[in-house]
């Protein structure tokens, strides 16, 4: 399941890439819109799927941790 998050996330930094790209050249003004609509979509499929292959869990701010690393 992790490999194929990876290469889900490999595959949409590509096309956030390629689309980054496209922005840089002359395009017609429809063309520049799908483009920046398809990066939108691209950019919030990463981000989603980053968080959920990734999740991170941060300390309640009530909760602290003293300097062995033991929470309190």
């Amino acid at each position: 399941m992790l490999d194929e998050n990876l290469a889900r996330i490999r595959a949409h930094r590509n096309n956030i890439h390629r689309y980054r790209r496209l922005l840089n050249t002359r395009l017609a003004e429809i063309e520049r819109q799908f483009i920046e609509r398809r990066l939108a979509e691209e950019q919030s499929a990463l981000d989603s799927l980053t968080a959920a292959t990734f999740p991170v869990a941060f300390p309640n701010s009530k909760t602290s941790i003293n300097a062995t690393g033991a929470v309190r």
